[in-house]
């Protein structure tokens, strides 16, 4: 059969999606989720079928095509194209194996991971796949495979450096902009770090959203690598490269859920890194009651396996533990954040204590294990030299942003308010969890200018009437929506 191609203008996302009138796909025994082959004279490509039950949106004899298949086959409204009923992938068969608490080999698994990067598998069918690894968990030669599938379904660096160093944080702490204070450190000694960073997914910003306000983050692997070998580093977004891609769709289909399964948490975070070829990494897991590691105990079982698997991908890993109960820094949003790393960087005494001690401690040990005994010492020393801005404007500049940026142009958003201490006392505790909806609510990290800028951290004494922070807002609206979320509960508790 024929059909006659209806551009519906719509995005699916990733899969590939047609639409078909019900007599059509009966005609041709088409059920709704259904793979169809599509042919377009040389060409042919595998869609998933929707069905609509009236005339309206698809009228007999025509296909309706969302963006992507029309992409993938070099189509266009109009054109005739034929299509076939086509097989389920092995993929789905795998997928059901796992769901009945099978074991997955490392042949079956790179099948599931082969699809979900060719776009075969539905948002359901990778749902499920996600959901039968809670509980049927991952073994760890199952992890082992799935990470390694990650990384052979997708691009790598391959870079010359026999030893690339590399760092990573599970997350759940606003602010703790430590890549861009640690990268510039580690490269104005020499090292080599490709790092490729989230943008935001729940918090109001990931280290791609901050460092977008100082460079293009979005850069194809062969400039990657061109910058890397020119400054020694790079700061840029994972997800706008083809390295690990298949783990970008598994995030989106985690990420409604806040769903991390043991299993995929790990291979998400170490095929990223063995995609740049990292001979060692550093990982950084804050241990408090709003971040995803909740407990020391739980933080030294992923310690075990984290070493355990990346050991297998020849990768050398070093855990650390660090505070998670409060934020890092005084900006909390893109603009402020990247405000005080360059007040870090540039040595301005406006520079947050707390993010400056951090970096130090994360970029002492990475040195101290790669070939300078100092250590944290020498990191001092890069930073108060001016060694580390230098290179941080080098890499700006070569990912195409201005290198001679001050912090005082990075303005924050103009509608702007401050939350006052209602009482004196000592703050005895901030909760990430509100502070971060607090920011998200005003805006960030979309509008990269909102968010808000802390005056005050846990353990300091306040005054009552003191300001404990400033929200700067996108709009007059959102903030009006912010005051009404910050007068009903409590982001900071004052001891007193």
């Amino acid at each position: 059969m024929k059909l006659k191609i209806k551009d519906m203008d719509v995005e699916a996302g990733t899969t590939r999606v047609v639409l078909l009138h019900h007599k059509d796909a009966k005609l041709i025994d088409i059920r709704p989720m259904d793979r169809v082959i599509l042919k377009k004279g040389k060409r042919q490509i595998i869609s998933i079928a929707d069905i609509a039950e009236s005339s309206r949106t698809i009228k007999q004899g025509e296909i309706g095509f969302f963006d992507e298949p029309l992409r993938d086959l070099g189509a266009k409204e109009g054109d005739k194209v034929g299509i076939l009923l086509a097989k389920k992938p092995d993929a789905v068969r795998h997928i059901k194996k796992k769901l009945g608490g099978g074991r997955l080999n490392a042949k079956e698994m790179n099948e599931i991971v082969k699809s979900t990067v060719n776009n075969e598998l539905s948002q359901i069918e990778l749902a499920f796949f996600v959901s039968s690894c809670y509980p049927n968990r991952l073994s760890l030669d199952e992890t082992i495979s799935l990470t390694r599938s990650i990384v052979s379904n997708g691009e790598s660096l391959n870079l010359k450096n026999k030893r690339i160093v590399d760092k990573h944080c599970t997350g759940g702490v606003p602010g703790n902009r430590t890549t861009m204070v640690i990268v510039p450190i580690l490269a104005a000694a020499g090292l080599c770090v490709p790092k490729t960073s989230s943008r935001s997914i729940t918090s109001p910003a990931g280290t791609a959203d901050t460092m977008e306000v100082l460079a293009p983050v979005t850069v194809p692997a062969a400039k990657i690598k061109k910058i890397v070998e020119k400054t020694g580093g790079c700061i840029v977004w994972g997800g706008g490269v083809n390295l690990a891609a298949a783990d970008d769709k598994l995030i989106k289909i985690r990420h409604p859920l806040s769903l991390d399964p043991e299993g995929m948490l790990l291979a998400s975070i170490l095929a990223k890194k063995h995609s740049v070829g990292a001979t060692y990494v550093l990982i950084d897991i804050p241990v408090g009651k709003e971040t995803k590691i909740k407990s020391l105990r739980h933080a030294q079982h992923l310690k075990r396996k984290f070493k355990i698997v990346g050991g297998k991908l020849g990768m050398e890993i070093h855990v650390i533990f660090t505070n998670g109960n409060g934020p890092i820094g005084n900006g909390i949003g893109p603009t402020l954040e990247a405000r005080d790393v360059l007040y870090l960087l540039r040595r301005d005494p406006r520079a947050p204590i707390d993010l400056e001690r951090k970096c130090l401690r994360m970029a002492g040990k990475m040195l101290r294990e790669n070939g300078f005994p100092e250590g944290i010492s020498h990191a001092r020393k890069l930073l108060d030299s001016g060694k580390a801005y230098e290179k941080m404007k080098e890499i700006i500049k070569e990912q195409g942003g201005n290198p001679n940026i001050s912090p005082d142009e990075l303005r924050p958003a103009q509608h702007s308010f401050h939350v006052r201490a209602e009482k004196s006392g000592r703050l005895v505790n901030i909760d990430n969890f509100a502070l971060s909806r607090v920011a998200s609510i005003a805006g960030a990290p979309d509008d990269k200018a909102a968010g808000l800028y802390l005056f005050k951290h846990e353990k300091d004494p306040v005054w009552k009437g003191e300001v404990l922070f400033t929200v700067y807002a996108g709009s007059a609206e959102k903030q009006k929506f912010v005051k009404e979320m910050v007068a009903r509960g409590t982001v900071f508790k004052i001891n007193g």
